[in-house]
């Protein structure tokens, strides 16, 4: 994709694109709408570099010496006079390119500070394990997690043209199910949380009336909330995603709901079958405490 286009057209960019892009802002609205509102902005790249101003170049490109390693380095100053404050939060960078780090398997991330007089402060985000980890942590700055193994899984589905990456534990958290589409929070859901809701009641309720560890009947009566209590992060990336509301915080592809049940509840099957005593002690406590609220 030329670079030029993207930091001078809205309709190159924009919006939440492919999958394998990993979106930093809340809206994906792409490199335009940054150097729009700035009061200036660079590009440079290995022998040249451009420079903006309010999303208009201001010179002709540059030649510049080798950049240290390969790419394109951006640098931006937020315009003084569109924002209120043009102070950038560390804490609030970190918390967005950690989670990034977490969403991206093996991704390293480096975030510098720069502005303190005692000196510089350097994070570097990276997680081996991706939404594994991601659920790890969630369950540790809750201070819970009463089984200690995290599940997931992840596969490529070409039904809904993408990739779904899973990672659940039985906490007894009250935290919400997280779900992503391309690397952005869908805090109101959309079908892969249903999805996932869907498969993971499945699995449990075959499991525990395969096994006689809990009436059929007091399995549906609880049955929509069998996934309370367990702490939970589904990652879609897809190729083309199909959002519904003026936010863009619902994902509304419907073949991903049928393909992310599937998957969690073959999964999650396997996982009961494989490992007995644990499964026994998920579907005891678990869903006896959620029929005990009744």
């Amino acid at each position: 994709m030329d670079l030029d286009a993207e930091l001078t057209s809205f309709h190159v960019g924009s919006g939440f694109s492919g999958r394998r892009s990993a979106v930093v802002g809340p809206f994906g609205v792409g490199l335009y709408v940054v150097n729009a509102l700035s009061s200036r902005l660079t590009a440079e790249g290995t022998h040249w570099a451009k420079a903006y101003a309010r999303g208009v170049e201001v010179d002709p490109p540059a030649t510049a010496g080798a950049a240290s390693g390969d790419g394109t380095t951006i640098a931006f100053w937020p315009d003084a006079e569109i924002f209120e404050t043009t102070w950038c939060s560390f804490a609030v960078l970190a918390e967005r390119l950690r989670q990034l780090a977490f969403l991206n398997r093996g991704l390293a991330i480096s975030l510098t500070d720069e502005r303190p007089a005692d000196g510089a402060r350097a994070v570097l985000f990276r997680f081996p394990d991706g939404v594994r980890d991601f659920v790890a942590a969630l369950d540790a700055e809750a201070g819970g997690a009463t089984d200690p193994e995290v599940i997931g899984f992840e596969r490529e589905d070409p039904r809904m043209a993408g990739t779904m990456e899973v990672a659940l534990r039985w906490s007894g958290s009250a935290a919400p199910i997280r779900g992503f589409v391309n690397s952005v929070a869908t805090r109101e859901g959309g079908t892969h949380v249903d999805g996932f809701r869907a498969g993971a009641v499945a699995a449990v309720t075959t499991y525990a009336r395969e096994r006689g560890l809990a009436a059929a009947a007091d399995l549906d009566a609880c049955a929509d909330r069998i996934v309370e209590g367990v702490t939970a992060v589904v990652s879609v990336k897809l190729d083309e995603p199909e959002f519904l509301g003026a936010t863009r915080q619902l994902l509304g592809n419907a073949e991903v709901r049928g393909c992310v049940e599937e998957a969690v509840r073959e999964h999650l099957g396997d996982w009961f079958a494989a490992h007995p005593e644990q499964a026994a002690r998920v579907v005891d406590d678990h869903v006896t405490r959620v029929m005990r609220r009744d």
